[in-house]
Order: C-alpha cells, then sequence, then structure tokens
C-alpha cells in the first residue's frame, strides 16, 4: 500500500495518534474516507464526460486503442532508429572519439603540456 511498510504504518498511526489524541481518531478517519469518496467520484464522472465527448465526435474504444496503439509503435520505431543496432544513443560515436583520442596521443607523443 503506496509502498508503505508495516513499521512505517504503526510509527506513522502513532505520530496521529500523539498529535490529535485518541478522540479525534475516529472522526479524522471518517472525514479522510469521505473525501477518498468524492474523489473517487469525481475521478469516474471526468471519465465518463471524456468517454460521452468521445462517442460524440465518432470516437470508441477500440478506436482509441488503435491510435494509442498506432502512437506506441511510432514511438518504439522512432527509438530503434535512434539507438540503432547497439542500444547505445552514442551507437559508433564513441568508438571514433577513442580513435581521435589516440591519434591525438600519437601525435603529441612525448610532449606533454607543464604546468
Amino acid at each position: 500500500m503506496f509502498g508503505i511498510g508495516g513499521g512505517e504504518l504503526i510509527f506513522i498511526l502513532f505520530i496521529v495518534l500523539m498529535l490529535f489524541g485518541s478522540d479525534k481518531v475516529p472522526e479524522i478517519a471518517r472525514t479522510m474516507g469521505k473525501a477518498m469518496a468524492q474523489l473517487k467520484n469525481a475521478t469516474n464522472d471526468i471519465k465518463s464526460e471524456i468517454q460521452k465527448g468521445a462517442e460524440a465526435n465518432g470516437l470508441d474504444s477500440k478506436s482509441l486503442n488503435d491510435i494509442t496503439g498506432n502512437i506506441n509503435a511510432e514511438i518504439n520505431n522512432a527509438k530503434s532508429n535512434l539507438l540503432g543496432d547497439t542500444g547505445n544513443l552514442l551507437g559508433d560515436t564513441t568508438n571514433e572519439i577513442e580513435k581521435v583520442k589516440e591519434d591525438i596521443d600519437s601525435l603529441s607523443g612525448p610532449i606533454k603540456r607543464q604546468r
């Protein structure tokens, strides 16, 4: 539940109990429950309004799934084109940089910057 373990939950409950007292905790829990129910109802209302709007414009859930599937396929295609076969964004660029470094080192030879 939200990545909180048992010990952490007990600690949080202990802090709440210390801050608000034992007589206020049930009232707070009731209020939190009502707020969560209102939030759930509001999100369901928003989802239904979006669905009605989509259906009014001729989009059903199947066509929306097709559209999102096509978008995801294009994103994956762009990623594979960018990353290439190596799976590395830089690809062969890293090898070329290393070659240039070696060439510069071979040209400078024993000459090094003195401080």
